[in-house]
C-alpha cells in the first residue's frame, strides 16, 4: 500500500528543512491551518493523517498493530522516510507528541527537535505525578465513548477546545470527532487515554519543545513541569490560553512560541 495513500499525505512548500505535522485525537492535518501559512517560504511543510483519521485508508486501520500508540509511532519513520531522508523538526499535537516521543527513541536520526504542543505521556495520577485524572476517571470516559460516542463528542469536545470566545471552534472540533468511524475513535480513545509512556521520556535525547496552555483540563501544567523536568534536553514554554489546542485557539501565540525555539535552536 502507498505511503502516501494509507496517511493521506500532502507536502507544501519548498524549504530546506522539512517540518512534520501530526494532528491530535479525532482530528485530521486540516486543524494546522493557522499555523502553517508562516512556515511554508522557509521549510517544507508535511501534513498528513493519522490512519483511522481525517482521509487516511481506513481499510489500512488494523486493531491489532494500533493497540499501542507505537502502530503509529512505525507509521511516523515511514512516513519521514517516504518524504525526505534528512532529520525533520517534528510538531505533534496532544497523542501524536507522544507518538513523535516514542518515533524519536526509536529512530533519533530521523529528528532534528520535537515540539509538542498539549503533550502527556499519561493522563492517570500516579503517586506524585499528576496527570489530571484518577484511573476511575479515565475508565468512566472510556465507557462513556463506547456507550454514546457521538454524546460524548457532542458534550466534550466545546470542553477540550476551550477558547470560550471562539466558539465556532468548539463547534468545528465537535463535527471534526463526529466524523471519525465510531468504532476506530473508541479503539483509539482507550489507546492513548490509558497509555503510560513516562519511561520514554528519558530515552530521548531530542531536543524539544514543550509548548502548554495556562488553562488544560487534558494536559495540566504539572504534565508539562514533569516532563521537563524528566527529558535530557527540553524547554517549556506556557502560553495564555484556554483550551486544549492552541494553534486553533491562539494560533498566533503557538507560531511566536515555535519561531523562538526554531531561531534559539538553530
Amino acid at each position: 500500500m502507498s505511503i502516501y495513500l494509507r496517511n493521506n499525505i500532502q507536502v507544501l512548500g519548498k524549504g530546506p528543512v522539512p517540518i512534520v505535522f501530526a494532528h491530535g485525537f479525532g482530528c485530521d492535518q486540516n486543524m494546522w491551518r493557522y499555523l502553517t501559512p508562516s512556515f511554508e517560504d522557509r521549510y517544507t511543510i508535511v501534513l498528513f493523517d493519522l490512519v483511522g483519521s481525517g482521509k487516511s485508508d481506513l481499510t489500512a486501520y488494523d486493531f491489532e498493530k494500533y493497540s499501542s500508540l507505537k502502530g503509529y509511532a512505525t507509521d511516523l519513520i515511514e512516513i519521514i522516510e517516504e518524504v525526505t531522508d534528512q532529520p525533520v523538526i517534528f510538531v505533534g499535537h496532544s497523542v501524536s507528541a507522544t507518538i513523535g516521543l516514542l518515533a524519536s527513541v526509536q529512530a533519533p536520526e530521523k529528528f532534528k527537535c520535537q515540539i509538542m504542543i498539549g503533550p502527556s505521556p499519561c493522563y492517570i495520577n500516579d503517586g506524585d505525578y499528576i496527570g489530571g485524572f484518577s484511573r476511575a476517571d479515565v475508565e468512566e470516559l472510556c465507557d462513556t465513548i463506547d456507550s454514546n460516542y457521538l454524546g460524548w463528542s457532542s458534550s466534550m469536545a466545546p470542553a477540550i477546545m476551550g477558547a470560550p470566545d471562539q466558539p465556532e471552534l468548539g463547534v468545528e472540533l465537535t463535527n471534526s470527532f463526529c466524523r471519525t468511524d465510531p468504532e476506530i475513535a473508541k479503539h483509539f480513545a482507550r489507546v492513548t487515554f490509558l497509555s503510560d509512556h513516562r519511561d520514554a521520556l528519558a530515552k530521548s535525547t531530542t531536543p524539544a519543545l514543550i509548548l502548554q496552555c495556562s488553562d488544560d483540563f487534558i494536559a495540566p501544567c504539572t504534565v508539562g513541569q514533569y516532563m521537563h523536568d524528566t527529558m535530557a534536553d527540553a524547554e517549556l514554554c506556557i502560553i495564555d490560553n484556554v483550551g486544549h489546542c492552541p494553534h486553533l485557539s491562539s494560533p498566533d501565540a503557538s507560531t511566536k512560541a515555535i519561531e523562538n525555539y526554531l531561531s534559539s535552536d538553530g
